[in-house]
């Protein structure tokens, strides 16, 4: 697990985008909500000025998407390292919680800190243009969201922080997470989560992948499946509404399959420090399976194990290079 997962990485120097996010689905009201804390230096020959901003959407299954984003100057950002806290103007987030507000939007959160895992291995750090951790990967989220003359009441809420850095997002992938799962028998199923992407990348001048590295805890076991050789073969396809993935951890297999409402998805715009956009396609309200698998032995025959389901309660995420027409961006 990564010491300091949360510390800010830029040294203020061009070239850097970095990512502070919380997602979560609120289970009483199915409502899930996506809040970014985000920066971008752009590189010198843009002209542009480095800047940092708030992102607050929500999807509501009885209701629709909202997408705000508020942004300032870099000097409006401010971050310690121990104990952690980030701020962007007033807004503020640390290891305990997150809050801020802009326009007709504002949160208070709050959990317990929880484990903190490294989806990208240290063997691939040299080569990777994103680093993706999780400082908590499985949080039980209170407190409150409000958008557009709306205040919800968490009740029941999963959810996790993530940070992630780099000087350029991939060309295309597909990202999910979910930490509130039910057995067939209808229970909740504690201690288990999954957070996984899928990547194709350009090398040398050609596109590479996909590339999907997996982490988790399933039943109270840490699964991570972030190998090169692991990264490499696990088996992936994924399209705007839809990912099914393969990751294979010593002697268990995952088999999940994520899919999202496309009027669920909040369509926005990532810029690049060079100057490249993507579009991103984002679900808090999609739906996962997942199938455990168990061997025993390198070579034993795989023996399903059990079988893991999330309607609404799972988080994904679709991106490419060029914009999707079916999905209206609500962030540009």
């Amino acid at each position: 697990m990564p010491s300091a997962p949360n510390v800010l990485r830029w040294d203020g120097k061009p070239g850097h985008y970095e990512v502070y996010y919380v997602t979560l689905t609120d289970s009483a009201s199915g409502i899930g909500a996506w809040i970014r804390y985000t920066m971008v230096a752009p590189l010198q020959r843009s002209g542009e000025p480095a800047s940092a901003s708030l992102w607050f959407l929500t999807m509501d299954p009885n209701g629709g998407v909202i997408g705000r984003k508020a942004t300032f100057p870099v000097d409006a950002l401010h971050a310690t390292p121990d104990p952690f806290e980030l701020a962007i103007g007033e807004a503020v987030l640390t290891d305990s919680g997150i809050r801020g507000s802009f326009e007709d939007v504002a949160w208070d959160l709050r959990w317990l800190p929880g484990r903190s895992y490294e989806t990208v291995h240290p063997l691939l750090r040299r080569v990777a243009s994103t680093i993706l951790v999780l400082p908590h990967a499985d949080v039980a989220v209170e407190g409150t969201i409000s958008f557009a003359g709306r205040t919800v009441e968490l009740a029941g809420a999963r959810g996790g922080q993530a940070h992630l850095w780099g000087s350029k997002h991939a060309g295309s992938w597909a990202w999910a997470h979910c930490n509130d799962f039910i057995s067939p028998d209808g229970e909740p199923v504690g201690e288990t989560f999954v957070d996984g992407v899928s990547v194709f990348v350009s090398r040398f001048g050609r596109t590479v992948g996909p590339n999907t590295p997996v982490v988790g805890r399933i039943e109270g076991r840490d699964f991570y499946s972030t190998s090169p050789l692991r990264v490499l073969s696990n088996q992936s396809d994924f399209e705007l509404a839809r990912w099914r993935f393969e990751a294979v951890s010593g002697s268990r297999k995952l088999v999940g399959e994520v899919l999202a409402d496309p009027g669920q998805l909040a369509g926005v715009t990532y810029h690049d420090p060079d100057g490249e956009r993507a579009y991103c396609y984002n679900s808090e309200t999609a739906s996962m399976r997942l199938e455990l698998y168990e061997r025993t032995g390198l070579r034993g025959p795989w023996r399903h194990h059990t079988t893991l389901t999330a309607p609404g309660r799972a988080h994904f995420e679709y991106a490419a290079r060029t914009p999707m027409r079916e999905v209206e961006l609500v962030i540009t």
